[in-house]
């Protein structure tokens, strides 16, 4: 198997919104973005499924070195071998990858966050520093297109955490602010045993609407020539956009006791629309 074929299987087989937006790519990029969604799901199975976290920091320790290997160009790793050939004709940062593990073993560290400052350190290692890989390698000449990926990302990523608020609390985690449960007079408790509740609701709509501001903001900050080039992520944006309306068109505080998702003939919908639209 081929370090690329590696890839490829991993991206297909985690279902996301992310690799329908690939499919459209011209060869070369696919594969750099297909390479660096699969180390985005390397490092994040290591602090998802690792239970023993003395072993899944020993993981991660071993990524941060292959990520050294990697820009020493001895790559060890099937993903990082594929990921050579993107650092190179695209000049992706190796700090921007170290981050994305820092990211990840912040899952390891914690798992409340006291407001959304904290907690928007965590979506920029996690979901933006990918948006600013992401966009070097669709391409870009405006230096303002990075501002539209690294909101962007945050979208996504707020978006995800609405997504899996219950799914996340079975695993004893909670990603909503500590102070803006507070504020709406949820406790930790009506999160971790799924309580439908009224104020649950208020303070869904109220994380619905900051993600919403997010996706605002991002596209607002895309300068029109580097729309056509960045097309792959605003195809994104439209699976995780409808995604986040029909939670918010329906009773959100369902999201504690189930996942909301789009069929794969609907996500490859949504792809192929934003891409003729151009």
């Amino acid at each position: 198997m081929t370090p690329q074929q590696y890839c490829q299987d991993k991206a297909a087989a985690s279902g996301s919104s992310f690799y329908y937006s690939f499919l459209f790519l011209p060869k070369p990029r696919r594969e750099a973005i297909t390479a660096l969604y699969a180390f985005c799901r390397e490092v994040d199975d290591v602090a998802d499924e690792c239970s023993d976290i003395n072993l899944a920091r020993t993981k991660l320790a071993w990524w941060r070195q292959e990520v050294g290997n990697l820009y020493a160009g001895n790559p060890q790793h099937p993903v990082t071998q594929a990921l050579e050939s993107a650092v190179r004709d695209y000049g992706l940062d190796e700090e921007h990858l170290l981050e994305i593990i820092d990211g990840m073993e912040m899952d390891l560290d914690q798992n409340r966050y006291a407001d959304f400052k904290e907690l928007q350190l965590y979506c920029y290692r996690v979901a933006s520093v990918v948006g600013l890989l992401s966009a070097a390698i669709f391409g870009y000449t405006d230096r303002k297109t990075l501002k539209y990926a690294h909101d962007l990302g945050m979208a996504f990523q707020l978006t995800n955490i609405i997504r899996d608020v219950g799914e996340d609390a079975r695993r004893g985690r909670i990603y909503l602010p500590t102070d803006e449960l507070q504020q709406f007079s949820v406790s930790e408790i009506d999160i971790l045993h799924g309580h439908e509740t009224e104020n649950v609701r208020k303070l869904l709509q109220f994380q619905i609407a900051r993600a919403q501001e997010f996706y605002d903001k991002a596209f607002a900050e895309l300068p029109a020539v580097d729309r056509r080039a960045q097309r792959p992520g605003l195809m994104m944006a439209a699976i995780y956009r409808t995604v986040l309306d029909e939670i918010a068109d329906g009773d959100c505080e369902k999201v504690l006791n189930q996942r909301i998702s789009l069929t794969p003939l609907r996500k490859l919908w949504l792809a192929w629309k934003t891409w003729i639209a151009g």
